[in-house]
Protein backbone atom coordinates (compact mmCIF):
# COMPACT_ATOMS: atom_id res chain seq x y z
CA UNK A 1 0.00 0.00 0.00
CA UNK A 2 1.31 3.45 -0.85
CA UNK A 3 0.45 6.61 0.97
CA UNK A 4 0.54 9.79 -1.03
CA UNK A 5 1.11 12.95 0.97
CA UNK A 6 -0.65 16.13 -0.05
CA UNK A 7 2.10 18.53 -0.95
CA UNK A 8 1.66 22.23 -1.51
CA UNK A 9 3.40 23.56 -4.58
CA UNK A 10 2.61 27.24 -4.97
CA UNK A 11 3.93 27.34 -8.53
CA UNK A 12 1.17 24.94 -9.62
CA UNK A 13 -1.63 27.30 -8.56
CA UNK A 14 -2.96 30.28 -10.48
CA UNK A 15 -2.37 33.75 -9.08
CA UNK A 16 -6.02 34.22 -8.17
CA UNK A 17 -6.03 31.04 -6.05
CA UNK A 18 -2.78 32.09 -4.35
CA UNK A 19 -4.33 35.48 -3.57
CA UNK A 20 -7.38 33.78 -2.10
CA UNK A 21 -5.13 31.70 0.15
CA UNK A 22 -3.21 34.75 1.35
CA UNK A 23 -6.27 36.97 1.70
CA UNK A 24 -8.26 34.36 3.63
CA UNK A 25 -5.45 33.16 5.86
CA UNK A 26 -7.69 33.26 8.96
CA UNK A 27 -9.97 30.70 7.32
CA UNK A 28 -7.17 28.64 5.79
CA UNK A 29 -5.80 25.67 7.65
CA UNK A 30 -2.22 26.00 6.52
CA UNK A 31 1.09 26.61 8.18
CA UNK A 32 3.00 29.85 8.07
CA UNK A 33 5.52 28.17 5.78
CA UNK A 34 2.86 27.37 3.19
CA UNK A 35 1.41 30.85 3.48
CA UNK A 36 4.89 32.30 2.93
CA UNK A 37 5.32 30.13 -0.17
CA UNK A 38 2.09 31.54 -1.60
CA UNK A 39 3.24 35.11 -0.89
CA UNK A 40 6.67 34.49 -2.42
CA UNK A 41 5.13 32.97 -5.55
CA UNK A 42 2.85 35.99 -6.00
CA UNK A 43 5.77 38.39 -5.62
CA UNK A 44 7.84 36.37 -8.08
CA UNK A 45 4.98 36.66 -10.56
CA UNK A 46 4.65 40.35 -9.69
CA UNK A 47 0.91 39.90 -9.11
CA UNK A 48 -1.19 41.51 -6.37
CA UNK A 49 1.80 43.53 -5.15
CA UNK A 50 -0.28 46.56 -4.14
CA UNK A 51 -2.75 44.36 -2.27
CA UNK A 52 0.00 42.43 -0.49
CA UNK A 53 1.64 45.70 0.51
CA UNK A 54 -1.65 47.12 1.76
CA UNK A 55 -2.30 44.15 4.08
CA UNK A 56 1.29 44.16 5.31
CA UNK A 57 2.37 40.87 3.72
CA UNK A 58 4.92 42.32 1.33
CA UNK A 59 8.40 42.86 2.73
CA UNK A 60 10.43 45.78 1.50
CA UNK A 61 13.03 43.49 -0.07
CA UNK A 62 10.56 41.44 -2.12
CA UNK A 63 9.48 43.97 -4.71
CA UNK A 64 12.37 45.82 -6.26
CA UNK A 65 11.28 47.59 -9.41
Amino acid sequence: MTIQANQFNASELCSRKLWQIVNNEADARMSRDLLQQAIEELTARRRYLAELSRIGKLGTTNHNA
